[in-house]
């Protein structure tokens, strides 16, 4: 019994040291900590291209100059004052019906085109604003190395990942978009939301009127609208007040 526990002991040891050998620990500023990610910002970046490559052919992505540039102008100018500057943002139109946005990771942020056409400049800032917090916050990546644990990721990461594994990694990202990150995450970026869309010039009450919108929107179209980013997120009415009171927090 004694040599079976220092052999386990030694195994263990030994699969812990393979572990944090693949870790990188760093300052997070969107989140105020200290945190020990499984990928770097590189690794990050790959995995986020892989897919990108892949909803591009699953998902209509439209081509309209004029929708295009009004999203790269605001886009930029918030991703200009992100807690995150060790990367590039990239920012796509989806012609699709549904009041929606989300972002994979290593920041490319997919916005629907039918809410682009309801929101206005502030609106559409602070939804942007809403999305990169995620990212500066690395929620999806997060959610991806608790989900599929590193070898997966890695394995994704270094291209050795089959195509099934990569289709498990975007369910993942889609769930995130359709059943909402946890409570905490949520209110965290609206929080950054309100902090980089006056950063960037933006009225942050763009926020609770966009929020307002939504309401009106279901409202409208009765109990049958299945409206994704108010029945998958925290209560709108309790996201409205904490952002109230993060408005009246900033100077």
């Amino acid at each position: 019994m004694l040599l079976n526990s220092k052999l386990f002991k030694f195994a263990l040891l030994n699969f812990s040291l393979f572990l944090l050998s693949g870790c990188v620990t760093i300052y997070n500023p969107a989140t105020q900590r200290k945190e020990t990610l499984l990928i770097d910002t590189q690794e990050e970046i790959r995995l986020g291209e892989d897919m990108d490559r892949q909803i591009k052919k699953e998902l209509k992505i439209l081509n309209d100059p004029k929708m295009q540039n009004r999203l790269e102008q605001i886009g930029r100018k918030i991703a200009s004052v992100s807690d995150r500057q060790d990367l590039s943002y990239n920012f796509r139109i989806v012609k699709d019906k549904d009041l929606n946005a989300f972002a994979l990771p290593g920041g490319f942020i997919y916005v629907n085109s039918a809410l682009m056409d309801v929101a206005n400049n502030d609106e559409l800032a602070c939804v942007l604003a809403h999305e990169i917090g995620h990212v500066a916050a690395r929620h999806s990546v997060k959610q991806l190395q608790a989900t599929l644990g590193y070898q997966i990721v890695m394995s994704l990461v270094l291209g050795s990942g089959n195509q099934q594994t990569m289709a498990r990694a975007i369910n993942i990202v889609f769930n995130l978009t359709s059943l909402g990150y946890s409570r905490k995450d949520e209110f965290l970026a609206d929080k950054l939301a309100v902090k980089y869309a006056k950063k960037a010039g933006f009225n942050p009450l763009g926020t609770i009127t966009f929020f307002k919108k939504l309401k009106e929107e279901a409202e409208k179209q009765g109990p049958n609208f299945n409206l994704v980013f108010l029945s998958s997120h925290p209560p709108v009415n309790e996201r409205i007040k904490k952002v109230e009171e993060e408005i009246a927090a900033v100077p």
